[in-house]
């Protein structure tokens, strides 16, 4: 099996290259150990998708960056899909799972409950600027418990500043609380190319079409069609960054031509989805390092 390597600088590593964990292993609790407002994480995987790491919480907050490739994250009432020069923000204490489609870079931060004022309180999309992309590399270069009153601490400043600000995207299928309308989601999300009829839909849960499209509204705000064509932007993005062309996403998610899903997609996000990946291939580079000998492991 694979691993994805992530570049990490415990106190008690004496080596000089950084060490490098399994993002698969039980870490988080270390990071809510480190007496610092923020710990960064530097993740680069040349891997067909980032290995599902499993359901935990930590005290700080996370945000996980995509430099490249898409990273999806889940929680009890969501699905969250981030696309590259975008990032999620899962706030502390927030139980969650993660994983990747396509090659993925990524930077992952953690930051104290208090750390700032104004950072998001729940989890959210939040799309990257320019000058945030460079102030991510920069942060996961610093050393673990960087100097507070130096110049690595203005960094963490002005870089908590620009996080507070950074606008929000909608890339997020919300999962209802009602044990019907979750299983509604299940079967919307095995079967993305069925397009029967919302009264179709609402039948296979013992529900009348009145009724579900009341309890969609009340619980997601959203109306079954836009729910729908949500979960088909995310399937979608996914496959896209995976390589895939737009005519074989078009219709493994039931259209009938290349040109209706675009349309599709273009209502839904405000562009077309091959100008709306372009727009973010050109990300900030993350300096590489490649994972030491096995000799210089750091073992906790």
């Amino acid at each position: 099996m694979q691993t994805l390597y992530v570049s990490f600088r415990p106190n008690e590593c004496r080596s000089e290259a950084p060490v490098h964990l399994d993002l698969r292993g039980d870490w988080s609790s270390y990071v809510d150990e480190v007496p610092r407002d923020l710990v960064a994480i530097n993740g680069v995987g040349s891997l067909e998708s980032m290995e599902r790491s499993k359901r935990h919480h930590h005290e700080k907050a996370q945000l996980l960056y995509s430099a490249r490739g898409v990273i999806n994250c889940e929680v009890d009432d969501g699905v969250w899909i981030v696309p590259p020069q975008c990032a999620i923000w899962i706030p502390g204490s927030l139980p969650h799972a993660a994983f990747g489609s396509g090659e993925v870079e990524c930077i992952c931060l953690f930051v104290a409950p208090d750390a700032a004022a104004n950072l998001p309180v729940k989890c959210c999309t939040i799309a990257v600027s320019g000058l945030l992309q460079h102030l991510l590399v920069r942060a996961s270069e610093l050393p673990e418990r960087y100097e507070i009153d130096g110049p690595d601490g203005r960094v963490v400043s002005v870089l908590l500043d620009e996080l507070a600000k950074a606008p929000v995207e909608e890339l997020c299928l919300p999962i209802p609380s009602d044990p019907r309308l979750k299983h509604l989601a299940g079967l919307l999300v095995s079967s993305p190319a069925d397009h029967a009829t919302v009264a179709e839909w609402a039948c296979r849960v013992a529900l009348s079409e009145r009724s579900l499209s009341r309890m969609l509204m009340e619980e997601i705000g959203m109306s079954f069609g836009r729910w729908r064509r949500q979960l088909h932007v995310i399937l979608a993005l996914r496959r896209l960054s995976a390589g895939q062309t737009v005519q074989t996403v078009a219709l493994d998610l039931g259209y009938e031509s290349a040109s209706s899903f675009v349309t599709m997609f273009r209502k839904m996000v405000g562009k077309p989805p091959g100008r709306y990946l372009l727009e973010r291939q050109e990300a900030v580079p993350i300096p590489r390092s490649d994972p030491p000998p096995k000799s210089r492991y750091c073992r906790r």
